[in-house]
């Protein structure tokens, strides 16, 4: 029986599952892909450190000895980083291997010259790994885009946030304390910055762009918010509506424009996010003709990330075309606010500020904190005046939340 060799960049969580889990299923990969799969080469940072892998896996901290193994069809990139890794997967792809890649910093601004040498030279790219761990999202997009038009994708696509936020409303913590326990529990990072800041979620939503439209929205144009703005009060605040807290990336095309954000919003209890909990992710996409799914799933961790990875690793020795999966060319610069459209916001600052005739009075949560309805504009040009106002967008259908928590107008 003839075998596929596969080497391994990096065996830190990611890597070390991928490796697991072609020993685990190894029949499995054999039935479906009528070859054998073996892991042949494993690069490493510290070949002190004592890992358990096979005799038979070249293991080594030289990615050169790699390249010259007589066989090598596939690499998988499990490190983290822009470089060295797009200079190996370029060197990899000009050999004449497949690449599976699972670093989405990387891949969100290189993507687009990977997948075109990869054309190049008739091999193909797998990247569900980049976004959303566990959900196959990406797997998912390609088959809706066969002949549905996707025009909307909305994504709670950072473990690590996700889980801080919920802490904070379950347990009733500070921001502090919920990152404390973040970082306790292996979720997020000495330095959470990516995180917390929308850093990582802003690079999926760039590759989740390209995949649904074919092409990005500027990046410098984007709106990136992180959480480290969201108090307890605010928390407690939008509970009293039956609202949650969310760090949500949007993608909006009409026309030939594309509208991206990623920041906080609120959400209600109609809203398919609003159970979302913990480390878990969640990718809505509205279509012409499904119309409207949710994928919700883990977004993280050794075995849902390893589960994307193989799943790629499927995909790509069935020699699909890599262009099919990412194409088009960035975006022109456009604006990313809709500043006329009348939405409902939870916003917090001192009264006096708000006092213009076309904003809408709804209810008050607490103390400098109410639920009003106003454009963006309109917002935005109250805290450019006056300043000390932050506010957050309410997702959904809003007019029956009012009506279920019987919430009043202030007149």
């Amino acid at each position: 029986m003839s075998v596929i060799k596969v080497a391994i960049l990096g065996f830190g969580t990611v890597g070390e599952g991928v490796y697991k889990t072609i020993q685990s299923h190894g029949e499995e990969l054999t039935a479906v892909l009528g070859k054998k799969v073996e892991v042949a080469a494993v690069l490493i940072k510290n070949k002190q450190k004592e890992r358990e892998i096979s005799e038979e896996v070249l293991v080594t901290t030289n990615f050169g000895e790699i390249l010259d193994l007589p066989q090598l069809d596939i690499v998988v990139e499990a490190i983290v980083d822009k470089e060295p890794t797009f200079t190996f997967l370029k060197k990899a792809i000009k050999r004449g291997c497949h690449i599976i890649t699972a670093n989405k910093e990387m891949f969100a601004h290189h993507g687009k010259e990977l997948i075109e040498l990869a054309d190049e030279n008739h091999v193909s790219i797998g990247f569900e790994a980049t976004v959303a761990g566990g959900i196959p999202v990406i797997q998912t997009l390609r088959e809706l885009l066969k002949i549905n038009r996707v025009d909307q994708v909305q994504g709670i696509l950072n473990g690590t946030s996700n889980f801080i936020l919920t802490e904070m409303r379950v347990k009733k913590q500070s921001f502090a304390q919920s990152l404390l326990q973040a970082q306790q529990n292996g979720y997020a990072e000495a330095d959470p910055t990516n995180d917390v800041e929308g850093y990582d979620a802003f690079y999926k939503t760039m590759i989740l762009s390209r995949i649904s439209f074919g092409e990005e929205p500027n990046w410098q144009a984007v709106e990136r918010e992180g959480i480290t703005s969201i108090t307890s009060e605010l928390i407690d605040a939008a509970e009293k509506f039956g609202l949650r807290f969310k760090h949500v990336a949007s993608l909006t095309k009409a026309g030939n424009q594309i509208k991206a954000s990623v920041k906080p919003v609120l959400v209600g209890q109609e809203h398919p996010f609003y159970h979302v909990e913990g480390v878990e992710n969640a990718v809505n996409v509205h279509s012409d003709i499904v119309g409207r799914i949710t994928l919700q799933g883990p977004g993280a961790g050794m075995f849902p990330t390893a589960s994307a990875v193989i799943e790629d690793l499927v995909y790509v020795c069935q020699s699909h075309p890599a262009k099919r999966s990412y194409t088009g060319t960035p975006a022109a610069n456009i604006g990313q606010k809709n500043g006329n459209k009348k939405e409902y916001w939870l916003v917090q600052g001192q009264t006096e500020k708000f006092v213009a005739p076309s904003i809408t009075w709804i209810d008050q949560a607490a103390n400098e904190i109410f639920i009003i309805q106003a454009t963006r504009k309109e917002l935005d040009q109250l805290a450019n005046q006056q300043g000390g106002l932050v506010y957050y967008p309410i997702f959904g259908e809003y007019e029956t939340l009012l009506k279920d928590t019987a919430l009043t107008a202030l007149l």
